[in-house]
């Protein structure tokens, strides 16, 4: 091993001086040129690309300037939950009883202590009441009470980031956060029409369709040929969908958020305890556990290591918002505040020693018009990253450039094998992850473009890839 390391070392050696030679603060040719073409001026961008371990990066410009990461931020987050609460770390919910339990009937209410996880779907909702049911409660002569403690209060706005409140990516987070507090509207074409089908199916929403079926032309943007408005009236919701829908679309789902949580819990939680035979004699309410309410049912969520695929792989940004608030509800075993996982994570970056005085996190979604990080420290993070014991499980929720997440669509550069997470706002592009070329050499990517003609310069990610694909 001694032999092997020694020959190694005058490579390891050259290739560093070579990565040295070739530093510096502008930009590769071909990217600059991308950002010429769309108006880009290099100023409003910033590149790093170092050799994992390097000392100096092969590339770095403008690396220490505060920039909008987007959705990279995401990063941020689910590398600090990995290393604070571990891949193996797991959400619970809890089904508590306060009362008697006699031949089916509670005498009392039934509580549901949230526990912030951020993937209760429907259908684990579905099948934590039908486990409720059959231990023997089928008939609640109380309440169903609903414990939000694990958060602080939460004011959020959906409309506040750019006016679109129906889009599921605005969801705020919440201590229980049931199926996303989404409503999925699925188009079926049906020979000359088209029916709108939602999942899951509520009784207190109803769909008024003024859809016509388009017999020709491509499917495209569907979305954009079509209108979606949402009257509520306290626990009615209607629908009111228009438009033209092509039939070469065949089925499309389209996901929309309505109600608040609070309503749209007493709505599925409803509907559900229904389908699953039980009844109630109460309402669904907020409110607190007691301390002496008896547990009869835990269900614990996917392993941290799993979710964090759906936030980096598919930009899940309620997801990674609860995650965000969990970090400080789990490590100060105190209600989850922005505030508090923002500075646990500053801490975090401190024992890693890295310095990022730029850093300002909102929510860890990225999803936010105040965030800020520079390239240099998003790259010195990855560096740090791939050298911890949590590296694989976050490599393999990173996008695999031309297989899946949101760069499946994307061509990878010759030779190149790429892990990397997107950042799209309307006036930023940005990507960031790891890249193993050709030769065997790992790279860390960081690029942010942030600028009103960002969008023209979305090319430059592809174009750096190249560049970097056929260096000699």
């Amino acid at each position: 091993m001694k032999l092997l390391y020694r020959s190694l070392a005058p490579i390891a050696l050259a290739a560093s001086l070579t990565a040295t030679a070739q530093s510096a603060g502008t930009l590769p040719t071909p990217v600059a040129e991308v950002l010429k073409r769309a108006g880009v001026p290099e100023s409003s961008a910033a590149l790093v690309v170092r050799e994992l371990g390097a000392v100096r990066p092969l590339v770095q410009h403008n690396s220490a300037r505060g920039l909008n990461p987007a959705s990279t931020m995401k990063l941020l987050t689910t590398g600090a939950a990995l290393e604070l609460l571990g891949p193996a770390f797991t959400y619970k919910t809890d089904f508590l009883v306060k009362g008697t339990v006699a031949h089916g009937v509670l005498e009392g209410d039934l509580f549901i202590k949230a526990g912030g996880d951020p993937k209760l779907t429907y259908e684990r909702v579905w099948a934590a009441l039908r486990q409720v049911r059959e231990r023997g409660i089928r008939e609640i002569r109380g309440d169903i009470v609903i414990d939000r403690s694990y958060f602080a209060p939460i004011e959020h706005d959906p409309a506040k980031f750019d006016g679109k409140s129906l889009r599921a990516y605005n969801v705020g987070p919440d201590a229980l956060l049931l199926n996303f507090k989404t409503l999925m509207l699925r188009f079926v074409p049906d020979g000359e029409t088209v029916r709108i089908v939602t999942e899951p199916p509520l009784a207190s929403v109803e769909i008024l369709s003024r859809v016509q079926l388009a017999k020709n032309g491509s499917c495209g943007d569907w979305q954009e040929r079509l209108k979606v408005d949402v009257r509520e009236d306290d626990l009615l919701a209607i629908i009111h969908v228009e438009g033209r829908y092509p039939e070469s679309c065949g089925e499309r789902a389209w996901p929309i958020s309505v109600f608040d949580h609070q309503r749209y819990a007493r709505v599925l939680l409803h509907t559900l305890w229904s389908e699953a035979g039980g009844k109630l004699t109460g309402v669904i309410r907020e409110g607190q556990a007691p301390a002496d309410a008896r547990r009869v049912l835990q269900i614990e969520s996917p392993a941290l290591a799993e979710l964090i695929r759906d936030i980096n792989k598919y930009s899940n940004n309620v997801m990674a918002r609860q995650v965000f608030l969990s970090l400080s509800a789990e490590r100060d075993q105190a209600p989850g505040t922005a505030a508090r996982s923002a500075l646990l994570i500053r801490n975090w970056l401190a024992g890693l020693e890295i310095d990022a005085p730029e850093l300002v996190i909102e929510n860890g979604s990225g999803l936010s018009r105040v965030d800020r990080i520079s390239a240099g420290s998003t790259a010195a993070l990855l560096d740090a990253l791939w050298r911890r014991g949590t590296m694989p499980e976050l490599i393999s929720s990173l996008s695999l450039v031309g297989q899946d997440g949101t760069f499946k669509k994307r061509e990878t550069a010759n030779g190149l094998a790429a892990h990397l997470k997107s950042g799209t706002l309307n006036d930023v592009r940005a990507t960031a992850g790891f890249v193993l070329d050709r030769k065997g050499w790992r790279w860390v990517v960081v690029m942010y473009i942030q600028h009103g003609n960002a969008p023209a310069a979305s090319g430059a990610q592809e174009v750096l890839l190249n560049w970097l694909s056929e260096r000699p």
